[in-house]
């Protein structure tokens, strides 16, 4: 997906306009995740650019295009272009001896 979104429509509330962009944005991982994963891969990885335009747009995590895009709502911005590509992804394994990801503390 690369594309431009226009944050300012006449005849659209422009919050609704948010969610609508926010919500094509999901629907887009959403379909190419559920493709089938080509062979030796274990999961689709995404690479993202975000900025004000597409001369403009720096590599970006894909957790946080949705902050990214209320900055860019806050500071009042026009337009945003947003770029996701998916990737076929290989999990590396753990080393030896590491221990998995802590678990959080019990609450009581």
């Amino acid at each position: 997906m690369r594309k431009t979104f226009q944050l300012q429509v006449e005849g659209k509330h422009p919050d609704r306009l948010l969610e609508a962009i926010k919500h094509e944005i999901r629907k887009y991982i959403k379909r190419e995740r559920r493709r089938e994963l080509p062979e030796g891969s274990d999961f689709w990885d995404f690479d993202c650019r975000f900025g004000a335009s597409a001369e403009t747009a720096e590599a970006a995590h894909l957790s946080a295009l949705t902050g990214l895009i209320d900055g860019i709502v806050k500071d009042a911005g026009k337009q945003f272009y947003v770029e996701i590509l998916a990737k076929p992804g290989k999990r590396k394994p753990r080393p030896a001896g590491e221990p998995a990801a802590e678990e959080p503390p019990e609450e009581i």
